[in-house]
């Protein structure tokens, strides 16, 4: 004759006591209101890229203006004035240029960042455009750039910071952000405008030595339509798992009652 014996897993599982259920309603309320936090978060992220990004667009296809003269130099800042077309005037200082080292669609080679000397002796620094690696031969003697007075239009761009992995060498002249303090004061500058200018491409039909202008990358990630959507599906998440529990709690209690 065999005896059956029961296990302790097989009984029934008991409805949780008062504390743990107000345990879990605190976890997930908080777990709910921070996740749809994040989500409204994300939305008001999602319509200030759409204005940022709207906003740069304008700007880069405005007609050319003025940059901001030096009196007006302590109020420059991304937000506003990053990415606005400017036309300059001046003299190009060509024997304090500098190359930093970059890769672009063009391939590995350097940005020309020649000092432009406008009438007033104020300095701006203009990256006049790509050019590859040999571009100045092995003895390192680079074209000489445009003499005389210059009319440059571009692109108003914020000095960089230095670079996370490969910091600027100026003892060494090796460049790797376009540093604005950095690069004026190895250069002995005085007076340089504490942003640069990305010259535009040459016009069709223009010269087509290096370095070639109109090489801003104008790219700004927008992700935050798919952050909104995580965050919201998370919250609905713990909305319906605390239903379930709900349900399921009201389903034992109610077998329960009826075994009385």
């Amino acid at each position: 004759m065999v005896s059956e014996t029961t296990s302790p897993y097989d009984a029934p599982r008991q409805p949780r006591g008062p504390l743990a259920l107000i345990l879990l309603a605190i976890f997930a309320a908080g777990l709910f209101v921070g996740f749809i936090s994040l989500g409204n978060w994300q939305v008001r992220r999602l319509a200030w890229k759409r204005e940022l990004i709207a906003h740069v667009d304008q700007r880069v296809h405005a007609p050319p203006v003025a940059p901001p003269a030096p009196d007006q130099w302590s109020g420059v800042n991304a937000g506003d004035d990053e990415y606005r077309h400017v036309r300059l005037h001046g003299v190009f200082l060509n024997d304090r240029q500098t190359l930093i080292w970059t890769a672009t669609d063009e391939g590995s080679g350097y940005w020309v960042m020649t000092p432009l000397q406008m009438a007033d002796g104020a300095i701006v620094l203009v990256n006049r455009g790509f050019a590859p690696a040999d571009w100045c031969g092995r003895e390192g003697h680079c074209e000489p750039g445009p003499t005389g007075e210059t009319t440059v239009t571009g692109l108003l761009r914020m000095s960089e910071p230095p670079a996370f992995m490969r910091h600027n060498d100026p003892a060494h002249n090796s460049w790797y952000t376009r540093d604005v303090g950095a690069i004026a004061a190895a250069r002995g500058l005085a007076d340089v405008a504490p942003y640069f200018v990305d010259a535009d491409a040459a016009p069709a039909g223009g010269p087509s030595a290096w370095p070639k202008g109109g090489k801003t990358v104008i790219q700004f990630p927008n992700n935050h339509l798919s952050y909104l959507i995580t965050w919201y599906l998370l919250a609905l998440m713990v909305l319906a798992g605390s239903i379930y529990v709900g349900y399921d709690e009201y389903r034992l209690r109610t077998r329960s009652l009826d075994k009385v």
